[in-house]
């Protein structure tokens, strides 16, 4: 069954607007009596449709259920911004495996550097790469994309979880050992392509941020938030 995420939605009736319903009407061609599931704050709604034009869609809510897809933790992604498509890539694949957001954080080691005008651009590719992963996936929500911050600022957010990790290709503690609970806030730092600096490494650890390590491998940038997010995933029992 199709699904539309549309925050216009009540426990009677929902509209679909934008390219969405230009899809719904021309795309899929869909009919008057057709059935939809609209996304919206981790609930379907399973609808049926009423009107249908190329600008809006009326549906009517037939029922309500949590989404199956997501998962019962909130998992936030703190990636140093690495070059190139690989954010693009880590993007989408975070989004299918069951993030909650990401955001990109600048460290010393970033070959990636873009000012704030060519980032805003990054993030608006970026939010519909996460949109396009969240529908493939059957995401009850759309991860948001935020960034860029400092690793400071990516510190004191991961402070404020309730268990915060980081990747170091030096080694750490295995994630079975660390008692991940379901129903928790979770923070995951990663590094870019060059890691982290030796002064970055001892400052995350300082704020009491655990070091993990993902087995006797160096994994590549792109690769190791992937990894460690269906690590986490499978321990908390969202898989």
């Amino acid at each position: 069954m199709p699904r539309f995420f549309t925050s216009r939605i009540d426990g009677s009736h929902g509209l679909v607007t934008g390219e969405d319903a230009r899809h719904i009407a021309l795309s899929l061609r869909m009919k008057t009596g057709e059935e939809v599931t609209l996304c919206n704050n981790g609930v379907d709604y399973q609808c049926v449709l009423e009107e249908i034009t190329p600008e809006n869609v009326t549906c009517r809510v037939l029922r309500t259920e949590p989404c199956q897809a997501e998962a019962d933790v909130r998992l936030h992604l703190f990636q140093a911004m690495p070059k190139g498509e690989k954010a693009e890539i880590i993007v989408q694949k975070a989004v299918e495996l069951g993030v909650y957001d990401i955001t990109f954080v600048l460290t010393s080691r970033c070959i990636s550097r873009p000012d704030e005008k060519s980032f805003a651009k990054k993030l608006k590719r970026y939010a519909k790469i996460s949109l396009e992963a969240a529908k493939q996936s059957g995401r009850g929500i759309v991860p948001q994309v935020y960034g860029l911050i400092t690793l400071s600022q990516a510190v004191q957010k991961l402070s404020e979880c309730d268990s915060a990790v980081w990747c170091y290709e030096k080694g750490g503690v295995p994630m079975a050992k660390l008692g991940l609970k379901s129903g928790s806030e979770i923070g995951l730092l990663i590094g870019s392509e060059g890691g982290f600096s030796e002064e970055e490494a001892a400052r995350i650890s300082a704020a009491g941020v655990q070091p993990v390590g993902l087995g006797r491998r160096i994994l590549r940038c792109e690769t190791a938030p992937l990894a460690a997010a269906a690590i986490i995933m499978n321990l908390t029992g969202n898989m």
